[in-house]
């Protein structure tokens, strides 16, 4: 990756976007698309008629103060709202060209083809290997489990770490190893999209830098949509940032770059140099 700069580029914030050059090209197609969504908690609306398209293969984040609707989003996705009482979605999600909140969609099977993972790291109380095979065995996989799970601790780059110990505990493991792991177990079930919660706001610096690491070779093989409240996070590892902003609206959505360096609204300038939010 290479730091991009302009004489137009917002310095005052010492944020700049990385470029991405082997996912620059080709064009991806669309992954997920939501068109005018509105979620509303009882009363409370959430998120405002956001419409946006976010690419196969490739990082988008989401940014913006809190309470602007990041994670609501980012629920809407693989229906996790659901299991909010109060929660009521309008409008569409699109997923493989289905609206997911369609009649005939099954919830679980979406959520085997749109895993996530969250900010604290949540491995269950079973050994390294099953935590891995859960989803696995969940979904009556007749492969071969212990080949599944090796390639999902390589894919999520903790198996030189854990390969000697598999029949450990999971919670044994630090933070930014559990993290790891929850990312395999997300990634076993082979899905196509990984939401991520903020997945490094827990970690420290050190742990937070190989996830970052790690999110940028996923990319190679799933799309990936990031919330997080780091915008130098979010500068760093993405190609796409949506914007946020009070009341669940969705101000700018646009290439990372575009976004950092020379975004079009005044209140996304005004958020990225620290003046509110």
């Amino acid at each position: 990756m290479s730091n991009t700069t302009t004489d137009d580029s917002l310095i005052t914030t010492e944020v700049q976007a990385d470029s991405n050059d082997d996912r620059a090209a080709p064009a991806a197609g669309t992954a997920v698309a939501a068109r005018d969504l509105n979620v509303f908690y009882g009363d409370e609306q959430a998120i405002d008629d956001v419409t946006m398209e976010i690419p196969e293969k490739r990082v988008t984040a989401l940014i913006g103060p809190s309470g602007c609707g990041k994670s609501t989003f980012l629920r809407c996705i693989n229906r996790m709202n659901d299991m909010i009482e109060i929660c009521r979605v309008e409008g569409d999600v699109e997923f493989g060209g289905k609206n997911v909140y369609g009649p005939n969609v099954d919830p679980v099977a979406l959520r085997r083809k749109i895993g996530m993972v969250f900010q604290k790291p949540n491995p269950f109380p079973k050994s390294i290997r099953d935590n891995v095979a859960y989803g696995l065995k969940i979904q009556g996989y007749d492969g071969d489990v212990d080949a599944r799970v090796e390639e999902s601790l390589k894919g999520a780059a903790l198996w030189d770490e854990v390969k000697d110990q598999l029949d450990s505990s999971g919670l044994e493991l630090s933070g930014g190893q559990q993290q790891r792991l929850c990312i395999a177990r997300a990634i076993a079930p082979d899905p196509e999209v990984i939401l991520m919660d903020e997945p490094t706001s827990a970690l420290d610096p050190v742990a937070a830098s190989k996830i970052e690491d790690l999110i940028d070779d996923l990319a190679e093989e799933y799309t990936v949509i990031i919330v997080t409240h780091n915008m130098q996070q979010a500068a760093r590892i993405s190609d796409r940032t949506a914007v946020f902003l009070t009341g669940g609206e969705l101000v700018e959505y646009d290439d990372t770059a575009k976004i950092f360096e020379d975004p079009e609204e005044q209140r996304v300038e005004d958020y990225i140099t620290g003046k509110f939010g």
